[in-house]
């Protein structure tokens, strides 16, 4: 069958440009392996039960921010929304609990309370600037990152000065700002501020520019919400949205190989072949670089893709529980000592909310647990039940779950992710930011100028859902602005 773009894979940041591509009219075919949409911002059962498959906070919905954007341009609704004054609580070696305020007098108070009160001021106001300017950039300059001139003529027209003074953030990293407040002495702190990117930057103060830094930090500071039965049913409306405008959504097509043809590509499948005008890739670089019959187009690619030894996997566990009250659904715990085998510093939990009677039977909840294992594709875990046990016994010393209170779980490596999903080494969380790659040098939507095009975590401008969604909006403003 012949389609005008086929979007492969159907992540977030696919299904927003296969949204924005129906929506102008062109005919779009979605090829997904799996049995469901979402990728990793969705739902999946088990055994009457309603687990997130990996992202469990939604945020992006405040103005200037890009589910906002796509929600305002397809007219598209989200049941089931609820909005979490307090985002996250933070649990300290020492045994303090820092609860993440959404509003920044509220944080800033807290943080002062917990790590003293010297520059906290100033440096998580530096950083809410920072943040909002970003935000506020990055749907304006949706040409960025530049690879064509007309993308630096469309920047020129809506370009600000005020844009300039994010420059500098851009050259200097976390560890900077941390150095310019004086705060690196604060150990307590700078262990947090660490852990705390590693869970939306992927990396640590070293290595995490403050352009994106500040805005991974921040994230708690704008709307935090809840979807009632999982996110699943963030995914699902703009599914239904795409149908409508006449799109198709194919499950259980493993797209195995993309050649290019005169006017188009064949893409073949596990179930087909298929042939299309254009192209947009939703699954990971790696991913993608492989499945180009195209040499020359692979080793240009090459530049942008990362090893394994520079990507994080994650060890799993999924938990039904007896139900009990909670005001807060997220949690990240903080580990001195590391895990045993992966020897992660963190472990981050989030709950089903306790009136969302969608995800578990009557007087249980459910809970997702993550934590990160850097070099997935080289680190074996033989022993899932040691860490099991490591994990559990530090939740219920943060008096988060008892053993009394578990009625089932499950755990899964990277290997089952991968396995799962089907992504590069069971990696997770897209591309962790390295000071060396500057904003403007990730991949941009261009994959080979005639007509692929790549959105996602592993391209600009990387992780989280508000990510994928700028990079969905950006791939299909960049396919019809060179070809309509």
């Amino acid at each position: 069958m012949h389609y005008d773009v086929i979007v492969i894979g159907s992540g977030f940041g696919s299904l927003t440009s296969a949204a924005l591509l129906s929506k102008h009219g062109l005919n779009v075919c979605v090829l997904e392996q799996a049995k469901y949409p979402g990728g990793c911002a969705t739902s999946y059962k088990r055994k009457g039960h309603r687990f997130e498959t990996g992202a469990t906070t939604l945020v992006g919905l405040d103005e200037h921010m890009p589910l906002h954007y796509l929600l305002n341009e397809t007219g598209i609704e989200i049941p089931g929304l609820r909005k979490l004054d307090k985002p996250m609580q933070v649990h300290l070696p020492n045994g303090a609990i820092v609860t993440r305020y959404q509003h920044l007098e509220e944080w800033i108070a807290e943080a002062e309370r917990v790590f003293g009160t010297y520059n906290q001021r100033k440096f998580w106001e530096h950083c809410y600037r920072i943040s909002k300017q970003v935000w506020q950039v990055s749907l304006r300059q949706r040409t960025f990152p530049f690879s064509s001139a007309g993308d630096l003529l469309q920047a020129a027209g809506s370009f600000r000065p005020w844009q300039l003074t994010l420059l500098p953030a851009a050259f200097t990293t976390i560890e900077d700002l941390l150095r310019k407040y004086k705060l690196l002495d604060n150990q307590l702190f700078v262990d947090f501020v660490n852990e705390q990117l590693l869970i939306t930057a992927q990396n640590y103060i070293q290595e995490v520019n403050v352009l994106f830094g500040a805005t991974a930090l921040c994230y708690t500071l704008f709307g935090n919400y809840y979807v009632d039965g999982g996110l699943i049913n963030l995914v699902q409306p703009v599914v239904d949205y795409c149908r409508e405008k006449g799109a198709s959504i194919k499950y259980g097509q493993e797209v195995t190989s993309i050649k290019p043809i005169p006017k188009g590509y064949t893409i073949a499948t596990n179930k087909g072949t298929y042939t299309s005008r254009f192209i947009v890739s939703g699954i990971p670089l790696n991913n993608t670089v492989a499945l180009f019959e195209d040499e020359k187009l692979s080793r240009r690619l090459q530049k942008y893709v990362l090893s394994s030894e520079k990507l994080n996997g994650a060890f799993t566990m999924s938990l039904v529980l007896n139900k009990q009250p909670r005001t807060i659904l997220h949690h990240q715990v903080h580990l001195p000592q590391g895990l045993p085998i992966i020897n992660s510093k963190s472990i981050f939990i989030s709950f089903s909310h306790n009136a969302d009677n969608t995800r578990a039977k009557e007087g249980e909840q459910v809970a997702g647990i993550s934590t990160h294992i850097q070099d997935p594709a080289n680190t074996y875990v033989k022993d899932k039940a040691e860490i099991e046990k490591a994990i559990l016994d530090s939740l219920a010393k943060a008096s988060l779950i008892q053993p009394e209170d578990i009625i089932s779980y499950q755990s899964a490596t990277p290997g089952a992710w991968q396995f799962w999903t089907k992504r590069a080494f069971g990696a997770v969380g897209g591309y962790p930011q390295y000071k060396q790659i500057k904003p403007w040098q990730m991949k941009d939507a261009r994959l080979d100028h005639k007509g692929a095009y790549v959105c996602g975590d592993t391209v600009y401008p990387g992780q989280g859902i508000p990510g994928v969604c700028l990079s969905g909006i950006i791939a299909a403003d960049k396919l019809l602005r060179d070809h309509f």
